[in-house]
């Protein structure tokens, strides 16, 4: 799993996983190099040969957890949005923007990319 390897990560925890042979669930809590908090869940089917991500939430944010950077879901909360149902919530929960699908990997990578750019 991309957790084990991925460069951001420091510690993590599974807090619940489920699978059958079509489909799945984790919930994980992560703490990042930075000491900040990242809780990812993804609920995934089987489709044909593939994985794929059918619901996420990606919530990411500093280490007390009073600072929201972003969340990443695809709650069908904002049907008028570009993208929908896809969206992040930016550094506020009524601050909603257009995403695309994220998952995992989509989201670490992300992370990484917005800590290296803040250390520019």
């Amino acid at each position: 799993m991309v957790l084990i390897t991925h460069p951001i990560i420091q510690q993590y925890r599974i807090l619940e996983a489920h699978a059958d042979e079509r489909k799945g669930y984790i919930r994980i809590r992560a703490t990042l190099t930075n000491g900040d908090f990242l809780e990812m869940a993804e609920y995934f089917i089987l489709e044909d040969t593939k994985i794929a991500t059918k619901d996420y939430r990606f919530q990411w944010m500093n280490n007390d957890k009073t600072i929201l950077r972003h969340r990443w879901d695809n709650a069908p909360h904002f049907p008028k949005l570009l993208g929908f149902p896809h969206h992040t919530h930016k550094q506020a929960d009524s601050n909603v923007m257009p995403h695309s699908p994220m998952n995992f990997e989509k989201v670490l990578t992300k992370i990484n990319a917005l800590l290296h750019q803040a250390e520019v």
